[in-house]
């Protein structure tokens, strides 16, 4: 069946689906020449259900004409297939965080027609906040829109006996699709699986939660966000939920270019919310706004600078449990590499001896690590790393303490004009957040208003980090106030949110320069 998927060539923006259709009409030809293996094709797409949509499935694109065009899942809707599936099986829920227009409604309500096609029996309930996003008839937007299609393009070897009501599908196997809207969300009886679509914006979320806590083994919420004070995003930082991210950036429809006009056409707060994932998006006292964020991915490139300068690393220490541990690398302006591990099962040597790893597969002779807390122990364990080291023959690694709640750096200087840092930072982590942000302003200056910045005075994300999406997320929760004596002060996990392991690492590695002077200095002295 793989010839009916597009290759890696298929071209996303100026889609081409001629080619598409005419290896779905050669695989229903080949299909219809051996009936014989249709049982065998239908125990395939039982456990491979993004192979049939992807094989068979159709949607609308009211932006093209013809407006039917077939449906082809990108990787990030693949992914996101497998992640509902993963929690269906082990009847787990699962929280699906995501832009505007990733398609994940296509996908959802294409994927729950096609479980019901191919297991008797199930019930798949979808709720919304309102009726009328649920169904309402003729509008190619309302998720049973979708569903009917899905069912009435398929090919008559998989299209299935069903009757059709208002917010209802039933499949002659025993299976069905129900949709259940506002208060009324969880009191429709028992569901094999329930999808809540655009979760954060329901009225009455508490009233949900409780009836389907009751109602269902694994619940799929899914929604653009909105803000912190709701239960969709309590659940999705309580760390008790499974997260999948659907960024506009693993959209291959969308470019910066795509961005950059939806930034000139919606309001800011808009922009962050329901496209940058942004939490924070409109939180008074935000350090780092998304578009300043987005400015910073791939800056180096979009500037024309090549990265020079030297390699510095920051290491996060997360504790045993729901905190991870964070290494980041910096060349010069540019963040070349991020990684995180969970310590969970594990000791704080053991994530050392991997730091030492890291910086060897990197040429590192370096690394800042985070002393606070557990970090006190680092200094310790490296010194008996390197001595292992050295009677293997291997180089020198030097740790250097990064400690947050020191004293400024500097005190008497002025990193920000009028204010000496002593008057400016309650601590070196305020010094070194604020130090972070001019780098982020000054990108934003440069990228989005062609502002002359200087190009050592930015910074550069490599858009290719993995761990790139869950790094603009803690960028962005990060909030800065004032404490009584009128210093700048940092918050780093708002309203129980998690601990920003990612954005601390990057932190550590692009703190002051002249803290990397005084390494420097001492690397020398040794």
């Amino acid at each position: 069946m793989s010839a009916v998927a597009p290759s890696n060539t298929f071209d996303w923006k100026s889609p081409n689906y001629l080619p598409v259709i005419q290896a779905r009409v050669e695989v229903l030809k080949r299909m219809r020449e051996r009936p014989d293996q249709l049982p065998h094709l239908w125990a395939f797409f039982r456990d491979n259900p993004a192979r049939f949509i992807d094989a068979f499935g159709w949607t609308s694109d009211p932006r093209r004409q013809p407006s039917t065009v077939p449906l082809i899942l990108f990787p990030m809707q693949h992914a996101m297939i497998e992640f509902i599936l993963a929690c269906w099986r082990g009847k787990t829920p699962g929280l699906i965080e995501k832009s505007r227009d990733v398609g994940a409604s296509v996908v959802a309500m294409a994927l729950a027609v096609t479980l019901c096609i191919f297991n008797p029996g199930v019930t798949i309930g979808i709720g919304s906040r309102k009726e009328q996003l649920l169904d309402n008839q003729g509008d190619p937007s309302s998720l049973f829109f979708k569903a009917r299609q899905f069912l009435e393009y398929l090919p008559a070897e998989f299209c299935p006996i069903y009757t059709s009501a208002h917010m209802r599908i039933v499949f002659a196997n025993g299976s069905a699709i129900v949709g259940e809207a506002g208060s009324q969300i969880g009191r429709g009886g028992r569901s094999t699986l329930f999808i809540v679509d655009e979760s954060s914006y329901l009225e009455a979320p508490e009233l949900a939660e409780a009836s389907l806590s009751a109602t269902t083994d694994t619940r799929i919420d899914i929604s653009s966000v909105n803000g912190l004070n709701c239960p969709f995003a309590r659940k999705r930082f309580s760390g008790k939920v499974p997260v999948f991210t659907a960024s506009w950036r693993q959209d291959p429809r969308k470019d910066d270019e795509w961005y950059r006009k939806k930034c000139s056409e919606l309001p800011p707060a808009v922009v962050a919310s329901e496209i940058d994932l942004d939490y924070m998006g409109s939180a008074e006292g935000q350090l780092l706004p998304s578009n300043w964020i987005q400015a910073s991915i791939g800056a180096a490139a979009r500037l024309g600078i090549l990265p020079t300068g030297a390699h510095f690393a920051g290491f996060d220490v997360g504790d045993e449990g729901r905190d991870r541990c964070a290494f980041a690398v910096r060349h010069g302006v540019a963040l070349t590499y991020l990684r995180q591990w969970s310590g969970k099962g594990s000791d704080l040597f053991k994530s050392t001896v991997k730091v030492f790893a890291i910086c060897d597969s990197l040429g590192l002779e370096s690394f800042f690590y985070d002393s606070g807390g557990m970090g006190s122990a680092i200094k310790g364990d490296s010194n008996v790393i390197n001595d292992r080291r050295a009677a293997a023959g291997k180089n020198y690694i030097s740790a250097e303490p990064y400690l947050g709640a020191a004293g400024v750096y500097q005190p008497d200087s002025q990193q920000v004009p009028r204010r000496t840092n002593k008057d400016m930072f309650l601590n070196r982590s305020a010094q070194s957040w604020w130090s972070l942000r001019t780098r982020f302003q000054n990108t934003y200056r440069a990228v989005v208003e062609r502002l002359p910045v200087g190009v050592d005075d930015i910074i550069s994300i490599d858009p290719k980090l993995p761990d790139l999406l869950p790094l603009q997320m803690e960028l962005s929760q990060v909030q800065y106030g004032l404490n009584a004596a009128g210093k700048v002060q940092i918050l780093k996990q708002p309203n129980g949110t998690s601990s920003p392991n990612l954005a601390d690492a990057l932190c550590i590695c692009f703190q002051p320069a002249s803290s990397t002077l005084e390494l420097w200095a001492r690397l020398g002295a040794g």
